[in-house]
């Protein structure tokens, strides 16, 4: 536990990134690919020690942003999955009551009795992903991926505004942790709700689109490398043209990750009707978006399928 902050945050030390291509470049040898928008806002995020708001439909990445940029920099990925009803005790810290149990009744058998105050003590006290960020030692900062917080409820926003504005944790019994080196935060969000202003206000924010086709070509290509070349392509190309239908659930990339790497088991080197629609629950995930999918396989087959004889022999 320390005192707080005072002044400004200190510069970042070395392992870090020097510029937003550098972090282009870094995030490229684990295997993650981002624009140059999504590498500014994290590279932003890190020189000004803010938490970064990500947000965009599901599928688009942000998840896989926030582990690909603890990959590269070789920290440690702390991760909090919000959901309805998350509570304090699950995402800050909590009493481990059964040690404290114990100790109760070993002092008691030696004939004494402990005092609330030997009850809350450090060692009884149980890091959940909050305050485990807080406490991190080490040279690098870790990752702190709080995912979905749109699922958590307005009341547990609230309890964030602390941590995010200060880098701190109070616990009413021990008093206020503060992090020696603030973690880098992300924050996800697939807009099921509208976030409070004061949490937005504590963040930097970034908005991640659907990647276009040739970018997506290439995220296939790193994800399935034994998928043809013909079929990346033409499967890129459809992929973007359903997300143009009016869907319940837009296919992401994770979907059409797994949807090549389907069509490779089987065998199919490029798109044809017949291989879609017996692998199209890979990518739409409800009887709605199904039926919309195969309706309009004659306009999305035929614009997404190779033109040249050169590519179909390929």
């Amino acid at each position: 536990m320390s005192g707080d902050l005072d002044g400004p945050p200190p510069p970042l030390g070395d392992g870090l990134f020097t510029h937003s291509d550098d972090v282009r470049a870094r995030l490229d040898t684990v295997g993650h690919l981002v624009d140059d928008g999504t590498a500014t806002a994290l590279y932003l995020a890190c020189v000004l020690r803010r938490p970064l708001l990500i947000e965009g439909e599901p599928g688009v990445g942000k998840t896989s942003t926030a582990k690909a940029l603890a990959q590269a920099l070789g920290t440690p990925l702390i991760r909090l999955q919000c959901y309805e009803g998350l509570t304090a005790a699950e995402a800050l810290y909590e009493w481990n009551y059964q040690r404290q149990l114990l100790a109760i009744r070993l002092t008691e058998a030696r004939g004494r009795q402990l005092a609330d105050a030997d009850l809350f003590t450090a060692e009884f006290l149980q890091d959940r992903p909050l305050l485990r960020a807080v406490r991190h030692e080490g040279p690098l900062p870790p990752v702190l991926l709080i995912d979905e917080i749109d699922r958590a409820d307005d009341e547990f926003e609230a309890l964030l505004l602390e941590f995010l504005g200060e880098a701190a944790i109070t616990v009413p019994e021990l008093g206020t942790f503060t992090a020696v080196t603030p973690p880098l935060v992300v924050l996800t969000s697939n807009r099921s709700r509208e976030l409070h202003d004061a949490l937005r206000r504590r963040c930097l924010y970034h908005w991640i689109d659907f990647p276009a086709p040739e970018r997506a070509a290439e995220i296939l290509r790193r994800s399935v490398p034994g998928a043809a070349a013909p079929l990346i392509g033409s499967a890129a190309q459809f992929v973007g043209r359903v997300r143009e239908l009016d869907l319940d659930k837009a296919p992401g990339m994770a979907e059409a990750i797994d949807w090549v790497a389907a069509l490779t088991a089987l065998g199919v080197t490029r798109l044809v009707r017949e291989d879609v629609l017996r692998t199209l629950s890979t990518i739409a995930k409800s009887p709605d978006d199904r039926v919309a999918v195969s309706g309009a396989l004659d306009v999305l087959v035929p614009a997404a399928a190779p033109a040249s004889e050169e590519a179909r022999k390929s």
